[in-house]
């Protein structure tokens, strides 16, 4: 296959049919497809769709839309096709003969389906060892089936649909692959014990968690940001789907000063593949043990009950408990809320918010204040300068008021937690 020259993108030919678009309208769906394309760092340069009844075993679509795109290729000077369905490993075969059946034509057409699209975005995203083993599980699961479909020429070269495992995989053979899956099951629970453990951690020192969940690009890492961070360092925001694919956990404080752990996860899709789904349940499962789950939801979005209802149907399946649900309706900024019509089958409590420019948040933190399960009590305390290691954790986890130097130690006003102020009882002059 051709070399991809640096910088040059991929110019790609998507196809989509209305039986697959459903319960999206085909429009929506093909616009969604095409942001998922521009992610994996490659163009659109012509569409194709089509109404069906049923999909067709030998090439997904009719015959004649083949013919049609085969046409295409060489006029838009095409690289790929991306399909917004998934392909089994025959029509993958079928599409790609057909495809590269050109007479002096010097590069091969790659074929591919919304799932391996999502799967080589997601390679391209991640950076975390476990992150890394997750979306090669998830690939070579969903490559296993598909051997011979994708048999006879190598995916390798770069460029869109090509990161991840690569040709080694293609050569190799049935019973080898499985051996590679289960190394990677092995390696992914090692990983797993540790999660656990800085969990039991986090649970011991009975620091709440907050999980941001939702669908893709509906702001979750702009919320992030915006909630009061305990360091400096500011999670990546690009208006891309799957721009946050490893999740952030970070130190966050309340007006009331307050600690809790703020975590943002991968943002879902419509069809988002099943085998990613199950390689990422492990991490995804760090939501069940939140304290409270908050849903960012694109209020701008014109699927977005349709949205709602594919993260809630993740939740559902991660056996998450639903009551630790509220509602963050995002970009607000971008309509007029007077006149935004939320469905009432999206039930929970509800918060409308712009994490862009901050409008509302006051309204959402005293929300994650309430909600949270930690009982606090506001206390005047005196610490003595002999003390100075129960003074700098007093002072470095919590706002303090009211601070005075005495020459015979530190006085404060500070709010703790029922666990610390059994703690640090003796220090305790009285409640406020």
């Amino acid at each position: 296959m051709e070399m991809i020259k640096e910088n040059v993108k991929e110019r790609v030919i998507i196809v989509g049919t209305d039986l697959g678009a459903y319960p999206h309208s085909l429009e929506s769906s093909m616009s969604e497809l095409v942001e998922l394309v521009k992610a994996d760092g490659a163009e659109v340069v012509g569409e194709i769709t089509q109404n069906l009844e049923k999909f067709s075993p030998k090439f997904l679509i009719g015959s004649g839309k083949v013919n049609e795109i085969k046409d295409m290729i060489p006029k838009l000077e095409a690289n790929a096709v991306v399909f917004n369905d998934e392909l089994s490993g025959v029509q993958l075969r079928n599409l790609e003969d057909v495809f590269n059946n050109f007479e002096k034509f010097d590069r091969k057409i790659k074929v591919l389906d919304r799932t391996n699209l999502i799967l080589d975005i997601f390679a391209l995203r991640a950076t975390t060892y476990e992150g890394k083993l997750q979306v090669q599980l998830a690939q070579l699961n969903y490559q296993l089936p598909r051997l011979i479909g994708i048999d006879g020429w190598s995916r390798t070269g770069g460029g869109i649909g090509t990161r991840g495992p690569g040709e080694q995989i293609i050569e190799t053979d049935r019973r080898r692959l499985l051996r590679e899956i289960d190394t990677i099951k092995r390696k992914l629970k090692k990983a797993q014990k540790n999660r656990e453990l800085t969990r039991s951690r986090r649970m011991e020192n009975k620091i709440p968690i907050v999980s941001l969940v939702g669908y893709t690009n509906a702001g979750k890492s702009t919320l992030l940001n915006r909630l009061k961070i305990s360091d400096s360092k500011e999670v990546f925001v690009e208006n891309m789907l799957f721009a946050t694919l490893d999740p952030n956990s970070r130190r966050a404080q309340l007006p009331d000063g307050r600690e809790y752990i703020v975590s943002d996860t991968v943002g879902f899709v419509s069809k988002l593949p099943t085998k990613l789904i199950e390689a990422f349940k492990s991490t995804l499962e760090e939501i069940k043990y939140s304290d409270l789950i908050l849903h960012v939801i694109d209020v701008s979005s014109e699927d977005m009950e349709i949205q709602y209802k594919t993260t809630m149907k993740i939740l559902k399946d991660l056996e998450v408990d639903l009551e630790k649900v509220v509602n963050v309706f995002n970009k607000s900024d971008k309509v007029n809320i007077s006149e935004t019509l939320v469905s009432p089958k999206i039930g929970g409590e509800k918060v409308f918010i712009s994490a862009k420019n901050g409008e509302n948040l006051d309204n959402l933190l005293k929300i994650i204040s309430e909600s949270l399960p930690v009982k606090l009590k506001k206390v005047k305390m005196k610490i003595g300068y002999e003390d100075s290691s129960v003074l700098s954790e007093v002072l470095d986890n919590h706002k303090s008021e009211h601070l005075e130097y005495l020459d015979d130690g530190v006085q404060l006003t500070v709010t703790l937690s029922i666990e610390e102020y059994n703690r640090f009882k003796r220090y305790v002059i009285s409640d406020v």
